[in-house]
């Protein structure tokens, strides 16, 4: 008998990191995400029953892949005693996998990267594909994904079940698609990778910082997916999220409390990786043809390869916001640009900037707008102001390291 905590532990951290995979997997082998969803649930109420006695298994992926792949069998033969033609199909099913046992070999590795290209699929919205996406690869939930498309739950819900329907009743194949077909999905894909690290970084809401299990999961997709495309924006997006990443042991204390960039210790960051980063970065940007990710590449790197926050090029940094914005006009940007432009020429500056996007409505329910006006208000000494924006920003995260940052802030008044 094996130790029952230290098993259902095992099994919780298991789920954490290998959940989307097996799902994955699942979705190719069954060819049904509702399927494939009931499978991965049945798959894991096994492993509880079963591993505390048994052990965990030396390839727990696999095992719960199997599990999961014969109880849809086992449940499309009992739904087949009320509708014949899923009879044919666990038949099917259980002959296509008995016959090579697939999913024990290395193709495994890049099923996320086949589901990512079928949820973006061109022939769904781009707002069905994002969804499913987050949802499926992601495992965001669905009000999750409602907030950060600031939308009601129930029409990401919808949205969802639409794009499923469509992948089914269209027979969307589930696979890489061929080379030819690679510009009508690249920018989708990206766009879903790029989502999905930024979840990873910067968790959307809950008691952590980051969920880093998806930041690096995005980053060996974006591995996965320069080997198949090694065009500019693949190498700017990988680059991005390996610069990025670097910096996650600094990002917070011994506490999980948030420690902003002008305060992390920079010898705690991976400078291996931020050379790996840089290399991509100077070869995207040498081809030429970049865009947004090779933009905010190049801006992470300068940040990174500072040797403080205080002998960061600014200049240079407010100079890749202006390619940015005339590239993708974002007030998200702008705001990024107000921030290295208060480094660059003072507070006030910054503050204008900030003024002009909330006098257009822009980015009031963004709490970070606030939390950059309260910082400029800091500077200035118009500690009234700056308290007031404090609260205002408090009052609009759910994250709660960023909570406790600014309450930290605001007990300073």
């Amino acid at each position: 008998m094996h130790n029952p905590s230290f098993i259902s532990a095992r099994i919780t951290e298991i789920y954490r990191q290998e959940s989307r995979r097996v799902l994955a997997t699942l979705i190719r082998l069954l060819r049904d995400f509702d399927l494939a969803e009931e499978a991965l649930h049945d798959a894991f109420i096994a492993a509880l029953a079963q591993w505390p006695t048994e052990g965990i298994p030396k390839n727990p992926r696999a095992w719960l892949v199997s599990a999961g792949r014969f109880k849809a069998i086992d449940h499309l033969r009992r739904r087949a005693l009320f509708n014949k033609s899923l009879s044919g199909i666990a038949q099917e099913l259980e002959s296509a996998v008995s016959d090579s046992e697939e999913w024990l070999n290395e193709s495994i590795e890049d099923d996320q990267l086949k589901l990512i290209f079928t949820c973006c699929h061109p022939s769904l919205s781009i707002e069905a594909q994002l969804a499913l996406t987050l949802r499926e690869v992601c495992g965001l939930t669905t009000e999750e994904i409602a907030r950060a498309f600031l939308v009601t739950p129930s029409t990401i819900a919808q949205r969802i079940v639409r794009a499923k329907s469509k992948i089914r009743d269209a027979a969307i194949p589930y696979e890489i698609p061929s080379t030819h077909e690679f510009p009508a999905r690249l920018s989708s894909v990206l766009h879903a990778l790029y989502l999905l690290f930024n979840e990873g970084y910067s968790a959307s809401s809950g008691e952590s910082l980051t969920r880093q299990h998806l930041a690096k999961e995005a980053i060996r997709l974006g591995r996965l997916l320069l080997a198949l495309i090694p065009e500019t924006e693949v190498m700017g997006l990988l680059g991005l999220m390996l610069v990025q990443e670097a910096r996650s042991l600094a990002r917070t204390n011994g506490h999980g409390d948030l420690i902003t960039l002008e305060y992390q210790d920079r010898s705690l960051w991976n400078h291996l990786q931020i050379a790996e980063a840089s290399q991509l970065i100077q070869r995207a940007l040498s081809i030429g043809g970049f865009g947004v990710y090779s933009i905010q590449a190049a801006i992470a790197a300068v940040h990174a390869e500072a040797p403080s926050y205080a002998e960061t090029d600014w200049t240079e940094i407010v100079g890749l916001y202006d390619l940015l914005l005339r590239l993708s006009p974002s007030p998200v940007i702008e705001l990024n640009r107000a921030v290295a432009l208060a480094m660059r020429d003072g507070a006030s500056a910054g503050l204008a900037a900030i003024n002009a996007i909330s006098a257009r409505g822009e980015l009031l329910d963004y709490y970070l707008l606030h939390a950059a006006r309260a910082e400029f208000h800091c500077q200035l000494g118009q500690m009234d102001l700056a308290k007031s924006a404090y609260e205002q920003a408090l009052s609009l995260t759910q994250q709660e390291p960023e909570r406790r940052f600014l309450s930290s802030k605001l007990a300073s008044f």
